[in-house]
């Protein structure tokens, strides 16, 4: 495409913070007045500490920063220190603001409607520390979430971390075995969970799945039930017979009770952990992944105050539950000021467009979601530029899988056409970006317009060379703030080192297949471990996946390499709308789509029609936990799995052993 989809406006650039930092930035260092954003860009990455120093100040982070050097042992990945004597509070920061209005908004379906003001947060966090002190829950104690994306999560993450605390959660729809396989790994101390939850239409009652929860984490002696769903706000859950010392409270209850405004804060080294966030776990048991207090706080004021440009008033929604990393990002957000707008419920229920019923009643200033649904909303060809009034609506923030050439343009024609449209790109190991949207570079179809600031990224070949041009893996060259400070019980480092740094040594390997553009944006084709290697040719999924979802009758699809006669062939997986029939005009028709499309190569050896396709509780798809199941392997973890029934349907296919 020659044309740029969409511009920054003169006017509105320069009242963005990213140009007030770098005038901050120029002003503080000298630089020239020509210094520029890449000028700004290229210096983060060259004096990452005095970057970080300087971001530290500009943001005005409540804490101590400690005396220079404010990055140790830089050449150690891992290994590398920032803020080595610095003390702060994750949730002091985070609760600093004192904006009138909203600090929560909560929609769920059946029209569940609340709204917190900053005071009322406050006085509900200052309840759950009161509370956690006086059961004994101290400094590294873990405090784990069964909840939804709900304000009393929010309230309960920031009290356990006021008091040094280690939070973590999942979403309530895990089944037993993940929330085990999950939480009992960190041993916590208290469960904070949900009576239930609304998905679908429909109110599910979890109290019979948490006792069976409980039977199998022995180390829980504390749990707080919150009423969401039940008419009754009954706390009753029956507790396993030897377990009589473990009490059970009403967070209505334990409110109710409170006498305090405001909560205090402990402030502690920078590396203090905050959370424990997991993997997916498709491939064997979730990693426990330990980020930092300073580090995550560092790096999403970054991502949301200088490269999203969210700032004090804004009103936030991304559509995420408490089993995905956007969560804890999401959170984050409050500590700019910005209002939070929370759902709870299916994100198509009761039609494609309630949660833009939401973003235009509640001003929303920046939409989050995945590129699935926004794809979703393609396909129906839902036209929301006509039906909904969206003009506070600054931002739209796209993730958990590449976003298509096709959504770009979607986005621009039939949403708002002067939004930036931010496509980005992390994930759980760093709960943050490594790519990410630019306020003041234009967006360019189907591509990520670069990396974030702070962050020396790279696409590489396999010998870890430097590929300007052509698809490659995506690294990071430098130590970042919010680099895991390890995995849980990992004593000796070595599956932390195994995960990012045994395939290049020194430098982190991320296991996305990526290629730069000649806009200096990035695209993402994939998971690496996923790439297809055809003939030793390498191919990333999302080049396939685009052709496909193209073609009319095609809902969704998914597509693996299977070891045939010494090589490896394609095979597509592909769910039919229904009444579609996979006839040889349709497997023509995407033959020649994707040879036209991609290449030759790219051309599957087998098509087959599914009825389902596996994806993780984050809606992505679950490409390896498909190659597993065809080759015969186990998939371990099937709890990661939004629907792991589907698979049944791949491990019977006979039609994968035969040419």
């Amino acid at each position: 495409m020659t044309n740029a989809l969409w511009r920054p406006d003169p006017d509105r650039a320069n009242a963005l913070a990213l140009s007030s930092f770098i005038g901050f930035v120029r002003q503080r260092h000298g630089k020239p007045p020509t210094f520029s954003y890449d000028d700004l860009f290229r210096h983060s990455v060259a004096a990452p500490q005095t970057f970080w120093s300087d971001l530290w100040d500009f943001a005005g982070v409540i804490g101590d920063k400690g005396q220079p050097p404010y990055l140790v042992d830089a050449d150690r990945m891992p290994g590398a220190r920032y803020f080595p004597e610095a003390r702060l509070n994750y949730a002091e920061n985070i609760l600093a603001p004192e904006p009138s209005g909203d600090a929560l908004v909560f929609w769920s379906e059946g029209g569940v409607k609340s709204r917190q003001s900053w005071a009322d947060l406050r006085r509900e966090v200052a309840g759950f520390q009161g509370w956690l002190k006086a059961a004994g829950v101290g400094v590294a104690d873990r405090v784990v979430g069964l909840l939804p994306n709900h304000p009393a999560a929010v309230a309960a993450m920031l009290a356990a971390s006021s008091i040094g605390a280690v939070w973590s959660s999942c979403s309530p729809d895990f089944g037993i075995d993940g929330v085990v396989d999950r939480f009992s790994q960190i041993e916590p101390r208290v469960l904070v969970a949900c009576d239930g939850y609304r998905y679908g239409g429909k109110i599910i009652d979890i109290r019979g799945k948490l006792t069976r929860i409980l039977e199998r984490l022995p180390t829980v002696t504390h749990v707080v039930i919150v009423p969401i769903v039940l008419v009754d706000n009954s706390p009753s859950v029956e507790m396993p017979t030897d377990r009589s010392a473990t009490t059970v409270t009403s967070w209505t209850e334990l409110q109710a009770a409170n006498t305090r405004d405001r909560p205090t804060f402990e402030r502690f080294p920078f590396p203090h952990p905050l959370y424990v966030l997991f993997s997916s776990g498709t491939t064997g048991t979730p990693k426990c992944i330990v980020h930092s207090a300073g580090g995550v706080l560092l790096k999403h004021i970054s991502e949301q105050r200088l490269h999203l440009d969210i700032k004090p008033g804004d009103r936030v929604f991304y559509f995420t539950t408490l089993g995905w990393m956007m969560w804890n990002w999401l959170l984050s957000c409050l500590g700019a000021g910005a209002s939070l707008l929370l759902y709870d419920g299916s994100p198509l229920f009761p039609d494609e467009t309630v949660l833009w019923d939401y973003a235009a009643e509640e001003a929303c200033t920046h939409f989050g979601t995945s590129a699935k649904y926004i794809d979703t909303l393609r396909k129906n060809e839902i036209d929301l530029k006509r039906s909904h009034e969206l003009s506070a609506l600054r931002a739209i923030l796209s993730t958990g899988s590449p976003l298509s050439p096709e959504c770009f343009e979607y986005v621009y024609s039939m949403v708002k056409p002067d939004v930036h449209l931010a496509s980005i790109s992390g994930g759980t190991d760093l709960c943050g970006c490594f790519v990410i949207g630019n306020p003041l570079k234009p967006v360019w179809s189907g591509e990520i317009q670069g990396a974030a600031l702070g962050m020396d990224i790279d696409v590489v070949d396999t010998e870890g060379q430097p590929l300007p041009r052509g698809k490659g893996e995506l690294v990071c060259r430098l130590p970042f703030p919010s680099m895991p400070t390890g995995f849980w019980n990992d004593v000796t480092g070595s599956k932390y080192h195994s995960a990012y740094f045994a395939r290049y040594p020194g430098i982190w390997h991320h296991g996305d297949f990526a290629e730069w553009t000649e806009h200096g944006g990035i695209i993402i084709h994939g998971r690496s471990d996923a790439t297809l290697n055809p003939g030793g040719v390498r191919i990333g999924t999302a080049e396939i996946y685009r052709q496909v979802e193209q073609i009319d009758g095609v809902q969704e699809s998914v597509v693996v390499g299977q070891d045939w006669a010494g090589d490896v062939r394609v095979v597509l997986f592909v769910m039919l709308k229904p009444g579609v029939a996979l006839d040889n005009a349709l497997e023509r028709d995407i033959k020649l789509r994707i040879r036209t499309g991609c290449s030759p190569r790219h051309v599957p050896a087998k098509i087959i029609a599914v009825p389902d396709i596996p994806r993780t509780r984050s809606g992505k798809l679950a490409e390896l936990a498909v190659r597993n199941i065809i080759t015969g392997r186990a998939v371990e973890n099937k709890e990661a799995l939004a629907n792991p029934e589907s698979l049944q349907f791949y491990a019977d296919l006979s039609e994968l052993s035969r040419p």
